[in-house]
């Protein structure tokens, strides 16, 4: 599980991400928005709201199958950046697979993953 000193939790933090220009870019059923932060590490925030599911425990779901995607691919992300992944359909009912494939495809078309 990510850890929770790099998640955004903070409605304020949230509200700082969507209040200034970033990168946004979006991706069959799941967007990024993205800024610079001044940290050392990056930080995570992720959102799915009560129209994707009215099930607490479906949202709880997919938040936890998109921080794992993000888990694994930690040491390749570019530190320094506030990210927040937000669900745009029923993730729940994809497979870890097509979610993993587009957390991937979004953080290289955003630039935060290191190119090895």
């Amino acid at each position: 599980m990510l850890s929770k000193e790099f998640r955004i939790r903070k409605q304020k933090d949230f509200d700082h991400i969507f209040g200034k220009d970033g990168f946004f870019c979006s991706q069959d059923f799941l967007a990024l928005k993205a800024i610079p932060n001044g940290l050392a590490y990056s930080r995570f925030g992720f959102i799915v709201s009560n129209k994707i599911s009215k099930s607490a425990v479906k949202r709880n779901r997919i938040k936890r199958l998109l921080r794992e995607t993000v888990r694994l691919r930690w040491e390749n992300i570019n530190p320094s950046f506030d990210v927040v992944l937000i669900a745009r359909a029923d993730v729940s009912e994809k497979s870890f697979e097509d979610v993993d494939k587009t957390v991937d495809s979004l953080l290289k078309k955003s630039g935060l993953l290191i190119r090895k």
